[in-house]
């Protein structure tokens, strides 16, 4: 077992170019972060502002949402064909279909 653990280990040369790999990524996180930290005011008030009233109108018409998914459903219990066939032939197109997903709310 001893053996085959050292035979799967990695070589002083190998370590030593990984340690070299690991600083330079490290370094150019750094940089990264600098860049980040010096940089003022990446979005404007205004832009802000514009941003979280569609958050709030999105997260306003979440409930919507789920009321006509109930509604939806309840007419599909008497509906003979199935929920898929009939979103296509109403013209439904769901959330999932588009790969949606909300964020939470602030």
């Amino acid at each position: 077992p001893e053996l085959k653990d050292l035979s799967s280990s990695m070589t002083t040369s190998e370590m030593a170019k990984e340690i070299e790999e690991l600083k330079k990524d490290c370094e150019s996180y750094t940089e990264k972060l600098e860049r980040m930290k010096s940089a003022t005011n990446h979005v404007t008030p205004e832009e802000k502002e514009k941003v979280c009233s569609e958050q709030k109108l999105y997260c306003r018409e979440t409930p919507l949402s789920l009321q006509a998914t109930e509604l939806l459903d309840a007419i599909l219990e008497g509906y003979p064909k199935s929920k898929k066939q009939f979103f296509e032939e109403v013209g439904i197109e769901t959330d999932e279909e588009h790969n949606v997903v909300l964020p939470a709310a602030l």
